[in-house]
């Protein structure tokens, strides 16, 4: 199963673990395939550089460049497709859409209400990170 993790869902992970870490743990397992493009890992390496999450950081001893390598290095890199603007009440949202198209992903997984009111995307189901770790039945 192939999951496209917006970058709200993936800091979870990263910094909080919780049931969005537990969706990272399953693609260390082997049992997700995780897929993510350049503008989702640049605007992830962004986010995580932010002072508000350098408390945290410190606090689990590490870098932001040291989680952002790792979780860069499990991910499976697509180029985005080209799609139509679809999120019209926060466009940056399209490109977690355009990850999970190219990467043919079975779910995008993610916290973000314009993203999960929109259920679904070219086939692609868009659930919170409760609903899809049931869909991959950890």
């Amino acid at each position: 199963m192939r999951l496209v993790l917006d970058t709200n869902t993936a800091v979870s992970a990263l910094l909080w673990h919780g049931t969005p870490g537990a969706l990272v743990d399953a693609a260390l397992a082997g049992s997700v395939e995780l897929c993510s493009s350049a503008p989702l890992l640049a605007e992830l390496k962004d986010v995580l550089a932010r002072p508000k999450f350098a408390q945290q950081l410190a606090a689990r001893g590490l870098s932001a460049q040291d989680l952002f390598d790792g979780y860069a290095a499990l991910v499976t890199l697509v180029t985005p497709a080209a799609i139509a603007p679809t999120v019209a009440r926060d466009p940056a949202d399209d490109i977690v859409l355009a990850c999970a198209l190219a990467a043919a992903a079975d779910h995008v997984v993610s916290g973000d209400a314009h993203l999960l009111n929109l259920k679904h995307f070219h086939g692609i189901d868009i659930v919170n990170a409760t609903e899809g770790l049931r869909r991959i039945g950890a």
